[in-house]
C-alpha cells in the first residue's frame, strides 16, 4: 500500500470514528419503554474496531514519514513540520495585513482615528508567498507519498 493510500484510509477511520461518536450520542439514552435506533453495544464494539485500524495506520504512517528521505536532505516528517509552519506564518501575516488595513469607519471629526504602524502592502505580499511555497512544498510531499511504500 502507498503512503498515500493510508492517509486516505486514515482519514476516512477519522471521519467513520466522528460518526460512530455522533450515533452513539444519539442512541445513549431514550425514553423510558423505548429502544435505541441502533444498540450502543453493538456501535462501541465497531468504535473500538475502527479505532485499533485507525492506531495501526497512524504509527505506520509516522515511521514511514521518518525514515523516507525527502528532497535527498530530510524526511517527510521534517517536511510536514516546515509546511505546518509555512501556514501558521502564512495566517499570521494575512491577518496582519488584514487587521491593519485602514477602514475610514468615522462618522465625525471627534471619533478616534486610526493609522496603520505597518506596510500592509508588504504583509499581503509575504502573506502571499508563504502560500506559495506552502503550496509548492505541500504538492512536492503528495507526489512522494504517491511513490512511497508504507512501512510495517
Amino acid at each position: 500500500m502507498k503512503l498515500a493510500e493510508a492517509l486516505i484510509l486514515r482519514a476516512d477511520s477519522q471521519r467513520r470514528i466522528a460518526q460512530l461518536k455522533s450515533r452513539l450520542n444519539t442512541n445513549a439514552k431514550v425514553q423510558e419503554g423505548d429502544k435505541p435506533a441502533e444498540t450502543p453495544q453493538d456501535l462501541i464494539a465497531e468504535l473500538d474496531r475502527v479505532a485499533v485500524e485507525l492506531l495501526d495506520l497512524i504509527k505506520r504512517i509516522n515511521r514511514t514519514n521518518s525514515a523516507t528521505a525527502f528532497a535527498g536532505t530530510t524526511t517527510i516528517s521534517d517536511a510536514l513540520a516546515e509546511r505546518d509552519v509555512l501556514a501558521v506564518q502564512r495566517a499570521v501575516y494575512l491577518d496582519l495585513a488584514n487587521t491593519a488595513a485602514i477602514s475610514h469607519d468615522r462618522y465625525s471629526r471627534s471619533e478616534v482615528k486610526y493609522v496603520s504602524t505597518i506596510n500592509v502592502a508588504e504583509m499581503q505580499k509575504r502573506a502571499d508567498e508563504l502560500a506559495k511555497n506552502y503550496r509548492d512544498l505541500d504538492t512536492r510531499i503528495q507526489e512522494l507519498n504517491w511513490q512511497t511504500e508504507l512501512l510495517d
